[in-house]
């Protein structure tokens, strides 16, 4: 389980560090801020890839190789990241990390899933998916410390750190038993499993964009928003970060755990109306005060939803198939999402920034919630005993 939430934490962490030098990125390489959020959509397009090479390896051959293979390839990447040259450069090395990042959380979470207690699995849920803002805090820190010392280069030098994970890993995480028992005997038998649930695939896809619509709608651009419309100064953002992402960790933990007790659906719901309920003062908050209030219980209802994704999904899919498919679902989710940076920054300029925000925020709340509502669940699966 430590292991997953590091490599997930980690990978945040490196996929996070543009969102803090958009201004910085952009000034260096002499291109508009609208092309660095462009690097951002590119990695978050090409995950889909890495979904399915390192699921289907994953399915076929355990977790734990394809898993040490994923964390050396987007520790690599990253590290490279550091010394691009131009603009074009950066961008290729960006898409090339998407494939990193979209391996990860499908091997991850199926191997954090699989080994943990059933009667744990909602909070455990909620602690893995914490990595995702735990690494973005990290980001935070690191940004306000690394980049006014040693420059940004250093940032992405230093997301190479996750390479020494690698023998962690090795030395210290056994493989899935409900892996062993479940092994497919090739891969076409995985690909027909997985073809074989196509509307179930459907609605994960759905669901998934939407969740995606929704994090990453709350986050990727709202450092930007607080410098460029709310006029505070980095520092504060970067502490302002540090606070909202404190609320995000507490959120997946705490929904993750009251899916054990009020279902998966019914925690999920409960946390949106959470952001829901904030996202007012969230854009227009009159102080500072105010807004690192409303930004700790917006993340905290965000990533409660998200707290409770990796049970969910690993528990709506089929044994053979279980790093493949919530994998693919996730990460094909993100590729329908891909534009949602582009898009609420265009937004932004015929509506204001912060109201271009907030309408996006609210139809996604919104729709996700009505697909969580109408969707299913399978609580407490069984994944070792499991048909």
């Amino acid at each position: 389980m430590m292991a997953c939430f590091l490599g997930w934490m980690l990978d945040a962490f490196d996929f996070f560090a543009v969102v803090f030098l958009v201004d910085t990125l952009a000034a260096a390489f002499g291109v508009t801020k609208a092309e660095i959020i462009w690097t951002l959509t590119a990695t978050l397009g090409m995950r889909p890839v890495g979904a399915l090479l390192f699921g289907l390896l994953s399915d076929r051959y355990g977790r734990r190789l394809p898993f040490m293979a994923n964390v050396l390839f987007y520790s690599f990447v990253e590290l490279a990241c550091g010394f691009a040259p131009n603009y074009a450069t950066f961008l290729f090395l960006r898409a090339l990390y998407g494939i990193g990042m979209g391996g990860e959380w499908g091997v991850g979470a199926s191997l954090a899933m699989e080994t943990v207690p059933k009667r744990w699995r909602g909070v455990f849920s909620g602690i893995l998916q914490s990595g995702y803002p735990v690494g973005y805090l990290v980001a935070a820190v690191a940004a306000r410390l690394i980049v006014p010392v040693w420059g940004w280069r250093a940032l992405f030098w230093a997301g190479a750190a996750p390479a020494l994970l690698v023998v962690y890993i090795r030395a210290r995480v056994p493989e899935s038993e409900a892996w062993r028992r479940h092994r497919p005997p090739n891969v076409g038998a995985i690909l027909r499993t997985a073809g074989s649930r196509g509307r179930s695939l459907a609605y994960l896809i759905v669901l998934m964009t939407l969740m995606m619509f929704l994090s990453h709608g709350s986050q990727d651009l709202y450092p930007d928003f607080l410098k460029t419309e709310r006029r505070l100064a980095s520092a504060t953002v970067s502490y302002l970060a540090v606070l909202y992402n404190l609320g995000a960790v507490l959120g997946s933990v705490v929904f993750g755990h009251l899916s054990e007790t009020f279902g998966r659906r019914r925690g999920m719901i409960a946390s949106l109306v959470l952001s829901l309920a904030v996202i007012p003062l969230w854009v227009s908050g009159g102080s500072v005060a105010s807004l690192g209030a409303a930004a700790f219980l917006m993340q905290a209802g965000v990533q409660g939803a998200w707290g409770i994704i990796p049970a969910h999904l690993n528990e709506l899919s089929p044994d053979s198939t279980r790093s493949l498919l919530p994998g693919i679902a996730y990460q094909l989710g993100i590729l329908l999402a891909a534009p949602t940076n582009t898009l609420e920054y265009a937004l932004g300029g015929l509506l204001g920034y912060g109201r271009a925000m907030a309408a996006f925020e609210t139809a996604a709340i919104v729709g996700a919630a009505m697909v969580i509502a109408f969707g299913a669940e399978q609580r407490g699966k069984d994944f070792v005993t499991a048909s």
